[in-house]
């Protein structure tokens, strides 16, 4: 069943992608080297072609770690010859790191020449000789994201325009060195914005959008969605197990009470929007919901995302091969109109927690 996974067009790219990507966010501090290279070795025996990473990973950040899990990926590619043709890759420039002062000296702007120069950087660590997918991992603009709710106009400065990041992503077309941009963690307008200037000027229109959406985040249902249908744009899914705890392994004990996993491990994490007392709420009763209707969590919420016609591709982030497998294996798991109908109920109650 898993090497018969269907293939979806990245937007109006030529890019063709499984409905599955693995996200490589893991590789390098949760995940050894070793680890990392059987992983990535299953992942194409289970039929996946979708690989997604970034330039900051792995998470947490951090200045020894920065850059590692390209590396990783890239000793994957030279020590198999002929697997790099078989996927497609995508990789992200880091918007204004605010606070990471490792990554282009905590600038808070993001210019043309750093997005060639980073374009650059991971091609050597990764190894090869293009990107099949190169992202603006947030934007440069004053906007809302991760976990903030509210636009403020009194936080805007001046920073690069929307038209010369795309004039940048433009000449990394141009030199072979990308083949198709798209955004993360993007709004209705930001995305609105993209498609006009590219249109406007002759540049590189995006092709995707990755931004979280899982039980208990479903903003892109907000506006995002009707923008990304009707300008032909792809939403890559992140985050559909809300960082564990739509797997149930918080249920019991809480963020802290013996489990393992990103929110247990890291003390950083906890303090995101993952992290929210509101979100373990909801994601208790969406847990329960699946063990009421013979699903485990993981089965209910990856198949929530897996049949949403707002998804092309959900990137899953996994520790292990036994995770990954269990990941796939949720392909083609049905969620029947009542179990559907139950599944709002509870967002209507309790809205977009982590959001």
């Amino acid at each position: 069943m898993n090497a018969a996974l269907p293939r979806r067009r990245l937007g109006q790219s030529g890019l063709q992608v499984t409905p599955i990507c693995l996200g490589t966010m893991t590789f390098g501090e949760q995940v050894d080297e070793a680890t990392s290279h059987r992983i990535l070795d299953r992942a194409l025996e289970l039929g996946l072609n979708f690989l997604d990473t970034a330039e900051m990973y792995p998470v947490p950040p951090s200045a020894e770690r920065y850059g590692q899990t390209e590396c990783i990926l890239g000793r994957w590619f030279a020590s198999r010859p002929g697997v790099r043709e078989r996927v497609v890759l995508a990789t992200k420039v880091a918007g204004p790191v605010r606070g990471y002062d490792w990554i282009r000296q905590g600038s808070a702007d993001l210019k043309a020449q750093d997005i060639v120069q980073a374009c650059d950087d991971s091609l050597r660590r990764l190894r090869t000789d293009v990107i099949d997918l190169y992202q603006i991992h947030w934007p440069v603009r004053n906007v809302p994201m991760f976990g903030a709710l509210y636009f403020d106009p009194q936080r805007d400065r001046p920073v690069s325009s929307i038209h010369e990041q795309l004039d940048a992503l433009g000449r990394l077309v141009r030199q072979g060195k990308v083949r198709a941009v798209g955004l993360s963690n993007e709004t209705p307008y930001g995305v609105a914005e993209f498609v006009r200037v590219a249109e406007q000027h002759g540049l590189p229109r995006v092709a995707t959008v990755q931004n979280a959406y899982s039980l208990v985040n479903r903003s892109v249902e907000n506006g995002l969605d009707e923008v990304m249908y009707r300008y032909g744009i792809s939403l890559l899914a992140y985050s559909p197990l809300a960082f564990g705890l739509l797997t149930g392994k918080y249920d019991q004990g809480g963020l802290t009470g013996g489990a393992t996993g990103r929110l247990a491990q890291f003390e950083s994490m906890r303090r995101q929007r993952w992290g929210r007392p509101e979100a373990l709420a909801a994601a208790r009763r969406y847990n329960a919901l699946a063990r009421e209707h013979g699903l485990t969590p993981t089965q209910m919420a990856l198949a929530f995302c897996y049949t949403k016609w707002q998804v092309t591709s959900t990137i899953i982030g996994v520790t292990s091969v036994a995770q990954l497998e269990e990941d796939v294996a949720a392909w083609g798991t049905a969620l029947s109109p009542d179990l559907l109908e139950a599944i709002d109920r509870i967002r209507w109650d309790m809205r977009d927690p982590a959001q």
